[in-house]
């Protein structure tokens, strides 16, 4: 019989840490390492929701991208639909700025007959207003920008407008605040609101559009 050897049982154990552990950590590594990505499939959007740069998010993504990005301070998250959509529909909690895409004319008296609802035309001042916004944050061209609107239609135009001023990593919410609309006419799919991330009708005036 081989005699036994002197030693404390379990001390292997102890010196090695648990193989469960060091998966745990290795993954927590491969997270932070990777950069963070949308799971989006651009081949299932419909083409008025696809950018140049193909950088997409779901709204109920949001939250946790921008968290990974480094925190709110290090990304440019704006709301690109018209003054009174804020004001009579909500707006995110987190956004930065409402900064319109299109806007309503002053007095709406043109109707889009294609659309069905008034008129709107685009918002001259939006790339200043981005780069305004973006100024304010410490941020500049090659840092992360979300942009989201109702559905995400404006937003996916926004984005490539951006491209053309020398953006490098603006991302579309593709849901958007409010969602696709149902068989029923009603925006209840998905969305910002459907995924009952924070938002609220009380506006923030240092985040709203004013001409200047």
């Amino acid at each position: 019989m081989l005699p036994t050897l002197n030693r404390r049982p379990g001390a292997s154990a102890l010196r090695r840490p648990p193989v469960l552990l060091l998966a745990l950590l290795l993954s927590l590594l491969l997270a932070l390492a990777a950069p963070a990505r949308a799971a989006v499939d651009a081949a299932t959007l419909p083409e008025v929701k696809r950018t140049r740069s193909g950088l997409y998010l779901e709204a109920r993504e949001v939250p946790a991208f921008i968290e990974a990005q480094g925190g709110a301070g290090r990304v440019l998250f704006l709301d690109l639909r018209t003054r009174a959509e804020a004001m009579y529909v909500g707006m995110a909690g987190p956004v930065d700025a409402l900064v319109p895409y299109v806007e309503h004319q002053e007095l709406m008296t043109d109707w889009d007959d294609r659309r069905q609802i008034y008129r709107l035309e685009p918002l001259q001042d939006f790339v200043p207003e981005v780069a305004r916004r973006l100024r304010d944050k410490g941020l500049g061209k090659t840092d992360v920008v979300v942009l989201m609107c109702r559905s995400g239609d404006r937003s996916s135009r926004g984005a490539n407008r951006l491209l053309e001023d020398g953006y490098t990593r603006v991302y579309t919410v593709v849901d958007g605040f409010e969602g696709d609309m149902s068989k029923e006419g009603r925006r209840s799919v998905n969305g910002w609101k459907n995924a009952n991330l924070p938002w609220s009708y009380k506006l923030d005036k240092a985040k709203m559009y004013f001409q200047r």
